[in-house]
C-alpha cells in the first residue's frame, strides 16, 4: 500500500532577508526540522524570490547535485570551473558539485524579482569530477503533459545527474486527468505545484504544496484549475 507525507505551503521554512525571500520545504540554513530532513536523495527544495540585481555571493559545495529553475526572470551564474552564463525562465541548470566547486548566483535583471527553484540531490557517486549544464526547454511540451527535464542519462530527454532520478514538468488545462509511472522501482515522488490546483493519489493540492508519495509504481493526477503547473521529482528512496 502506497505512503504518502503532505507538506502544505505555510508550514515551509521560511526567512525574509529583504532582498530574498526563502521558502525551504526541508530544513536548510536556520530553518531546521528533524522530521524534514529530506524525502529520499531529495535533499533541499528551496523556493526563493529575489530582487533586482541582488544574490548570492560565491560559495563552495561538494558531492550534491543541484538544479535550478528559474520561473520568472532570470540568473547569472559564475563559477570556479570558469563557466558564465545567463538561465532564463524555460530553462533549466544543472551542476555536480562533486570533488568541490564553488559558483555565484545574481539576479541578472535589475528591475525585475528572481523568482526560482533550487533543489538538491544526493548523488550515487562521491568526487566526481564537477561538471555544468543548462538547456532550453520546449515549454509547449509540457502543455497537458509531463515533460521530462532531468535524468540520469546524457542519452535522454532533459540534462542528466549523478543520480537515478527523473523530473517531469507539465502544466495542464482544468479538469485534465492522467497517471505518472514511476520510473523505477523502489523510487517514490515529491509533486511540487508550481501554480494553480490539483488532486494526486486522492489528495487535494494547492500552489506551493508539496506531497511525497512512495511504496507505489503510480501516481493519478487531476488539474483541479486552469494553468495548474507541477514538478515531479522522481527519486531514490534510500540514501547510497
Amino acid at each position: 500500500m502506497s505512503q504518502f507525507i503532505l507538506h502544505k505551503s505555510y508550514t515551509r521554512g521560511h526567512a525574509n532577508h529583504g532582498w530574498l525571500n526563502a521558502h525551504h520545504s526541508f530544513s536548510f540554513a536556520n530553518y531546521y526540522n528533524p522530521s524534514r530532513m529530506h524525502f529520499g536523495v531529495l535533499r533541499v527544495l528551496n523556493d526563493d524570490l529575489i530582487d533586482g540585481g541582488m544574490g548570492f555571493g560565491s560559495h563552495p559545495h561538494d558531492n550534491m547535485e543541484i538544479i535550478t529553475i528559474p520561473l520568472a526572470g532570470a540568473i547569472a551564474h559564475k563559477d570556479s570551473m570558469g563557466n558564465s552564463a545567463v538561465i532564463k525562465t524555460g530553462e533549466i541548470q544543472v551542476m555536480s558539485a562533486g570533488t568541490g566547486v564553488s559558483h555565484s548566483e545574481f539576479n541578472a535583471l535589475e528591475d525585475e524579482k528572481l523568482s526560482l527553484l533550487q533543489i538538491w540531490l544526493f548523488p550515487n557517486q562521491k568526487n566526481v569530477t564537477p561538471r555544468y549544464d543548462q538547456m532550453a526547454l520546449d515549454v509547449s511540451a509540457r502543455h497537458n503533459n509531463f515533460q521530462q527535464i532531468l535524468s540520469p542519462n546524457a542519452e535522454d530527454d532533459g540534462v542528466w545527474i549523478y543520480q537515478d532520478a527523473w523530473f517531469s514538468l507539465g502544466k495542464f488545462d482544468a479538469g485534465f486527468e492522467t497517471e505518472y509511472k514511476i520510473k523505477k522501482a523502489g523510487n517514490g515522488v515529491y509533486a511540487f505545484v508550481i501554480s494553480g490546483e490539483v488532486t494526486i493519489n486522492g489528495q487535494e493540492l494547492s500552489e506551493r504544496d508539496g506531497l511525497g508519495v512512495w511504496d507505489t509504481d503510480s501516481l493519478t493526477f487531476v488539474a483541479n484549475t486552469a494553468n495548474a503547473e507541477v514538478l515531479l521529482m522522481d527519486v531514490p528512496m534510500e540514501l547510497n
